[in-house]
């Protein structure tokens, strides 16, 4: 019985010390806790180098790799805070650029939002929000086609009759989910949710997940279809609420299971693909233009956990849970034009690694 008070009075003395000094606990775990930027304001915290203890002397090959690549900018987050963030030229903080296909993940997060809102579920049928007829597939064929197919890839529409979304480019070639291919009509679940939320695609964009980030741009025309042109920091926050799981401080605006099967293989074709993301880690991969498959993963050099919304030209963000990394670059082609991927992407990770190992 003595020694059980000795040992229960050590607890609470050990307790009372602890609590006594609340200043040298406290401050290191909001530190290191995740960091989001005000939206109303373009001030954003900071994390010096040498803090994480990466290799300082990798940061300036990697930004000159960078500027000879034809970047425009380039930033690093970790844990949210900005690590890295270079402007090449006379590209600024405040310049807009093109994401390209990276925004199809914009699509997809949207695609999640309306989904919690009761507005669409992925696994109905498309022609149930747009109507019959919005292909040139007969009736039977089209009914095959669910959002969820157009969030994958493997809808069965023919891939080479160009970037419009008009009913006659939009031609039976398989039955969707029997072949995977990359192909511009994802941007019809554009049209399910602006048709089911009674709004403009940007108005609904700009309402459930721009302004709720702080994110600045807007969708701009181009053929028949929109590209999203934002700042880089406008990128970073996207990059930080996903890597977030759909969470903006306290308030949840993409539901986390839907974002787990997003950054998850989404069929049984190319395993490197969820909705509308590409995923590291795979044993093989299939490129937009090509029905064959390659062996390996898709960026070897980079963490296999990574995934990477990628557009063309070599507009990237890539997001490393086990490194707590956001990764943003904008830019010109680093090398030849490309749809996505490129060998700009396991080169740049070579160079990432030597700055962070």
């Amino acid at each position: 019985m003595k020694n059980l008070v000795c040992l229960s009075l050590l607890i609470l003395a050990f307790l009372f010390s602890c609590s006594k000094d609340d200043s040298s606990v406290l401050p290191k775990a909001v530190n290191n806790a995740l960091y989001f930027p005000p939206i109303n304001t373009e001030v954003w915290e900071t994390k010096p180098l040498v803090d994480l203890e990466w290799n300082t002397s990798a940061l300036q090959p990697l930004l000159d790799y960078l500027e000879n690549k034809n970047t425009k900018s380039f930033m690093i987050l970790h844990e949210g805070r900005i690590v890295v963030e270079q402007y090449f030229g006379n590209h600024t903080v405040t310049s807009p650029w093109y994401w390209a296909s990276a925004g199809k993940t914009l699509t997809t997060a949207i695609s999640g939002i309306a989904q919690k809102e009761g507005l669409i579920n992925i696994n109905n049928k498309v022609s149930d929000y747009l109507g019959t007829g919005w292909t040139s597939a007969t009736l039977e064929k089209e009914n095959l086609i669910t959002c969820k197919n157009l969030l994958s890839m493997n809808s069965g529409l023919d891939d080479g009759l160009g970037d419009s979304v008009s009913p006659i480019n939009l031609k039976y070639i398989a039955d969707a989910g029997t072949r995977w291919a990359y192909h511009n009509v994802y941007v019809k679940m554009q049209d399910v949710v602006s048709q089911t939320s009674n709004q403009s695609w940007s108005d609904y964009f700009n309402t459930k997940l721009r302004n709720k980030i702080g994110m600045t741009g807007a969708w701009i025309d181009s053929n028949d279809f929109s590209v999203y042109w934002s700042n880089t920091r406008s990128m970073a926050r996207f990059g930080l609420l996903i890597y977030a799981n759909g969470t903006w401080e306290s308030t949840s605006i993409i539901p986390e299971n839907f974002l787990n099967e997003a950054t998850n293989t989404s069929q049984n074709i190319n395993q490197s693909y969820g909705y509308l993301w590409w995923l590291n880690g795979k044993s093989s991969y299939h490129l937009p233009a090509s029905q064959l498959e390659f062996n390996g993963e898709l960026v070897p050099n980079a963490p296999s956990d990574m995934y990477a919304a990628l557009g063309k030209n070599d507009q990237k963000i890539y997001i490393v849970p086990s490194k707590k990394l956001v990764v943003i670059r904008m830019g010109n082609a680093a090398d030849n034009i490309n749809f996505a991927l490129s060998s700009f992407d396991n080169d740049l990770w070579e160079k990432i690694n030597a700055l962070i190992d």
